[in-house]
């Protein structure tokens, strides 16, 4: 017998079904909803992370970047010298007195007495010069000088017979007036003639050559024979050159920073490579007063006896000057130097960054200078600075842990 169902349980079993998928698919949106929830979590931190590793990574460069653009320089330390007492300066000895000696009169050589190397006295004669033109002419102007003198004593006669007539009436006063102003003529006639005569007088003087002063014969350029042309229109020819050596004088450029010593009566000591043990002293006996704008020295002159000649003119010599009181100094490159409107500076590396300072040269010794004032053992020096170097530029010391004071 079959039992049918009531329609309460078949609605029952209807709808026990449709609960549970109702419960499977509130279960799976939220397993959606999480996953999207992750999802875009994940999304969101992979976004964050790009983000945040491409911000560091433009922080890194641009701090790289920050940091290579600082410039790296090396730099070096002054080197400290003794307190300079004296300075050693060069200079060249000149003779006391030095001349060349020219003709003044045109004609041929006819003896020389003295060649290189000769002691001579002043007034001493060093040679003779044939001069027949000036001869002959001398000969024309004294027999012009002759008629001259002639003319004018009969101008006088004949003036002073006019003068006696004219009281008697025998002449006219015209006449009288008339010798009388011959006579003036003449006479000056005379006395140009006269000029003439010792003019030829004075350049067959200069036939004969004569030493100005003691000296020493340091050039000959004429021999027996050997046309001498004094002629105004022609390059003269020096006949002798001579030197007065007793006495030697030499002039000093002394560096401004160090021009009181350059006082006069200071004394100077000389040495010579030629005389390695030997000193020669001098006095300084004045300076220019001026300090050459080009080369910011003061010119001085010593003087030095040399009575034996054991010096000779034109040697190389080493001047040493005391100096008033103790100078300090540094040593450093060439190659750090700046040279710029402002003047002479160099570069100091100080906290990082750069300074530049005024700075004054005493001695140049071609790779390294003598600095007097501006610098101190313990400063930074830049080497080799390049054009772009400002004060304040940030710097990076490529070898401070190699180099130090002292070393």
């Amino acid at each position: 017998m079959t039992t049918t169902p009531e329609p309460e349980m078949i609605e029952a079993q209807t709808m026990q079904p449709n609960a549970g998928e109702f419960h499977s698919r509130a279960g799976a949106r939220g397993r959606i909803a999480i996953l999207v929830a992750a999802a875009v979590g994940a999304l969101a931190f992979l976004i964050y992370s790009g983000i945040h590793s491409r911000a560091a990574a433009e922080s890194r460069l641009k701090q790289r970047t920050e940091e290579a653009a600082i410039p790296t320089v090396a730099v070096v330390f002054p080197r400290e010298g003794a307190p300079t007492q004296e300075i050693v300066l060069p200079g060249n000895t000149q003779a006391f007195s030095d001349a060349p000696i020219y003709a003044r009169t045109s004609g041929y050589l006819r003896h020389w007495y003295f060649d290189i190397g000769a002691h001579v006295r002043k007034g001493q004669l060093l040679a003779e010069i044939e001069t027949p033109e000036v001869d002959q002419q001398l000969q024309q102007a004294q027999a012009d000088l002759d008629t001259a003198q002639a003319n004018l004593n009969i101008a006088k006669i004949t003036a002073s017979r006019w003068q006696d007539l004219v009281s008697t009436g025998s002449v006219s006063q015209q006449e009288t007036d008339q010798a009388v102003s011959n006579l003036s003529a003449v006479k000056a006639a005379a006395e140009s003639s006269a000029a003439n005569v010792r003019r030829l007088e004075e350049l067959q003087s200069f036939e004969k050559v004569y030493a100005p002063f003691d000296g020493i014969i340091t050039a000959r350029n004429t021999d027996i024979g050997a046309l001498i042309d004094a002629g105004a229109n022609t390059q003269p020819r020096e006949l002798f050159h001579i030197a007065a050596i007793r006495t030697l004088r030499l002039y000093v450029a002394v560096p401004e920073v160090y021009s009181r010593a350059a006082r006069a009566g200071a004394e100077a000591v000389l040495t010579l490579d030629e005389f390695p043990a030997q000193t020669f002293h001098g006095t300084l006996v004045r300076n220019a007063n001026s300090i050459d704008i080009a080369s910011r020295t003061l010119l001085a002159e010593v003087d030095v006896d040399n009575p034996g000649g054991q010096l000779l003119p034109g040697a190389y010599v080493f001047v040493h000057l005391k100096l008033p009181e103790e100078t300090r100094s540094v040593t450093i490159p060439s190659n750090t130097l700046i040279f710029r409107k402002e003047g002479l500076q160099v570069g100091l590396v100080r906290d990082g960054k750069a300074d530049l300072v005024p700075v004054k040269i005493s001695r140049d010794y071609g790779n390294s200078v003598e600095i007097v004032s501006g610098l101190q053992p313990t400063d930074a020096v830049i080497v080799d600075p390049s054009d772009s170097l400002v004060a304040g530029m940030p710097l990076r010391v490529s070898n401070k842990s190699a180099s130090g004071p002292g070393r």
